[in-house]
């Protein structure tokens, strides 16, 4: 198996990590990356059997559970109760719970509203200036959507993004010990906020989905409050973040490209969706455990070891799609793994697709003259890839 050298910090890294998606994965389906210290999987085929292989999964094993340093204690606790990092049958009894209130009708309920605050977001738009669409728009339509799910007021939007951005930032390979203790900080007050917020609905119900996660019950059981605390961060958290550099990386890509109606057309805009998704996800990579002895691709893995399924690089495979390096929105629908797979197949894909699928649309029948007005910069945050900002004008 090659050894791979790459900071994931550094500069041009951050801004095209696919050169080095390419080199790695024309020396191998596997390599070793010394710079997080564990296999990655690089190849389509690769990626998508780790998704599913039961052999491995995303808890640590037992014997090499710890209970983490005191200082980030209320980061760790959230986590524990996080269905993202559980297996089997405690993941199962999670998300089987979790399924019965974020139904797929709950979430087109929300689609007029969405269209509603798409056009009074556009109303607000700088007329004659650069603006930064990401703050102005890619990022106030996934936030208020997930306020309006779970029922809280919509102007703590700001709070929970803040609350969002600290915690996210632990998975950053930028991370320093501020990093840390703001997590720490932001983890502590969000949770007391939503343990306020679930006494108030166990009180007085509600049409939103907190109530619903309350309610949920499944062969008697039902969630506890640290369970429903950890799945409404995690909606926020994973949701959130993932749909605004969706949208961002996805309107840098059609005005590089040079976007065309048809891509927005009611019988194009699901393949549109896709396409940004495969060609520039805002996830890169999303780590497993072994759980025994196994060979992968020629590589040998002890229980514990950790590898590394690099979702955007199996999303470029030239083994898998043709002209896997170009961004083409007609090509035929082809799942991609910027969701996941398998058992962790992300449960707020639906919700993210159809907030893309309207507010895409929206945006460029506004906008049609929407152009860059500086050439866009990729935040230093991997293993997300979103850009710091994107300074457009509308003429």
């Amino acid at each position: 198996m090659q050894t791979l050298t790459q900071s994931p910090t550094e500069p041009d890294f951050v801004q095209n990590p696919y050169p080095f998606y390419d080199a790695a994965r024309a020396s191998g389906k596997i390599g070793y990356w010394q710079d997080y210290k564990m296999a990655a999987a690089f190849s389509h085929d690769a990626v998508h059997m780790l998704l599913r292989d039961r052999r491995f999964g995303r808890e640590i094993p037992a014997e090499m559970a710890s209970e983490g340093p005191a200082h980030l204690a209320p980061f760790l606790a959230v986590e524990a109760h996080s269905m993202l990092d559980a297996e089997p049958p405690r993941h199962t009894r999670l998300r089987k719970l979790v399924m019965r209130a974020f139904t797929s009708r709950e979430i087109k309920a929300l689609a007029p509203g969405l269209e509603t605050l798409c056009h009074d977001l556009i109303d607000a738009f700088p007329q004659d200036a650069p603006f930064d669409l990401l703050t102005n728009y890619c990022t106030q339509v996934p936030v208020i959507a997930i306020c309006r799910l779970l029922g809280v007021p919509e102007e703590m939007a700001p709070q929970l993004l803040d609350w969002s951005h600290k915690m996210v930032a632990m998975y950053q390979a930028s991370k320093t010990p501020e990093t840390e203790h703001a997590a720490a900080r932001a983890s502590q007050e969000f949770v007391e906020f939503l343990g306020a917020y679930v006494e108030q609905r166990r009180n007085t119900p509600g049409e939103d989905l907190i109530t619903r996660l309350i309610q949920a019950e499944e062969d008697g059981e039902s969630l506890t409050t640290d369970e429903l605390i950890g799945t409404c961060i995690l909606l926020l958290n994973a949701g959130h973040e993932a749909t605004v550099h969706s949208l961002g990386n996805g309107v840098k890509t059609m005005l590089h490209q040079g976007w065309q109606a048809e891509w927005l057309a009611p019988e194009g805009i699901s393949g549109l969706v896709e396409e940004i998704l495969r060609y520039d996800p805002p996830l890169h990579m999303f780590t497993r455990y072994a759980y025994e002895e196994v060979e992968i691709f020629g590589h040998a893995f002890r229980r514990g070891d950790q590898v590394a399924l690099m979702l955007a690089a199996a999303n470029r495979d030239p083994e898998a799609l043709e002209r896997a390096d170009q961004f083409d929105p007609t090509r035929p629908a082809k799942v991609n793994k910027s969701f996941g797979g398998g058992l962790h197949f992300c449960v707020g894909a639906p919700l993210a697709r159809m907030e893309m699928e309207i507010a895409l649309p929206i945006l460029f029948a506004r906008c049609p003259d929407l152009k860059l007005a500086a050439e866009p910069v990729f935040s230093n945050s991997y293993h997300f890839h979103g850009l710091t900002q994107l300074l457009v004008t509308r003429s």
